[in-house]
């Protein structure tokens, strides 16, 4: 009776505590190389938060040649990163994704002007632009404001704005807007355009999962997210601690930066991630900007379909189209 007791509570702890069971594995793919746009994802795992959910968590880095959707299309990855523009991109055309967690509340996206002008002065002039990810919003208003910017990819180098080879250049605030100020570029505010500050506020970076997987294993998801929050909380009331994390994961990866950079990345994630109206570190997609992000993309033809918040939640029917190549 005693052993039949004892085999009992054992089963109980079992079931109530998933950390006592074999960790679930969990293969997670960031957007970029180590930095601290993902301190909260590494704070997680160095704690032991995912852990103690019962997920072993496997954080992967895209290269250019592997990229975030090519990792999850070929079931290299359980979830990755995405802006949700690229996410109502893939879902419009036929590739269902679901959001779990939304990190970001605003959007960082600026163009900077190599000599001083208002951007938007430039017309015709040559911009470079990042070749990981879809420019959708200086697309948009290249097209809104018929300004006719000739595009040049990069592929995350600055020398080819600070050699005068473009005169201005796509940029976010957490990145690239942080190396031209280590670098000592002068940017009076005249030559920055921010979007946010021009009704372009829409969020950025979130964590997505195919739809066929997220039916499969809304559990698993739920529990990755709650741990992840957990993890960017810790950052955030503890900034100088998720640094010293952070900068493991940049040692490891052998990844040129210094610590002065990486600690003004955390503070501007930290920052973008506080929503405008509450204050409040919210990570949810608001159906406000999912509606704006939706009307501009279809205006400028990059859509041909609304993709819904209920959609993007994984709350409706999977809609079939043609999927465009990536």
């Amino acid at each position: 009776m005693i052993g039949h007791l004892r085999g009992m509570l054992v089963f109980g702890l079992l079931l109530f505590c998933p950390c006592m069971m074999r960790a679930e594995k969990f293969v997670f793919t960031t957007a970029w190389t180590p930095q601290a746009e993902f301190a909260g994802y590494y704070v997680a795992k160095e704690k032991g938060f995912y852990k103690e959910v019962g997920l072993d968590v496997v954080i992967q880095s895209p290269t250019l040649s592997s990229t975030v959707y090519h990792r999850m299309e070929t079931d290299e990855c359980d979830a990755g990163i995405f802006s949700m523009m690229s996410a109502i991109d893939m879902i419009a055309n036929g590739a269902p994704l679901v959001n779990i967690l939304q990190t970001s509340m605003n959007s960082s996206y600026l163009i900077v002007s190599r000599w001083g002008k208002d951007p938007m002065k430039e017309k015709g002039k040559r911009i470079a632009v990042y070749m990981a990810e879809p420019n959708y919003m200086a697309f948009i208003l290249d097209r809104k404001k018929q300004l006719n910017y000739e595009w040049v990819v990069f592929t995350g180098n600055i020398n080819v704005f600070l050699s005068g080879g473009v005169d201005m250049m796509s940029a976010v605030s957490y990145n690239e807007y942080l190396l031209l100020r280590q670098a000592g570029f002068d940017m009076p505010e005249k030559s920055i355009f921010r979007f946010k500050d021009h009704g372009y506020n829409i969020q950025e970076n979130g964590v997505y999962v195919k739809r066929d997987y997220y039916d499969t294993h809304r559990d698993q998801v739920k529990r990755f997210a709650d741990a992840s929050k957990k993890g960017w909380e810790w950052a955030a009331a503890h900034p100088d601690q998720a640094l010293d994390i952070v900068m493991k994961y940049v040692r490891d990866a052998h990844i040129q930066t210094n610590r002065v950079i990486q600690k003004l990345m955390l503070k501007e994630i930290l920052r973008l991630q506080i929503d405008p109206d509450s204050n409040q570190r919210e990570f949810r997609l608001r159906p406000d900007m999912v509606e704006k992000a939706n009307l501009l993309m279809k205006d400028f033809g990059m859509i041909d379909r609304d993709v819904t918040y209920a959609e993007l939640m994984g709350q409706t029917k999977i809609t079939t189209t043609k999927t465009k190549a990536k």
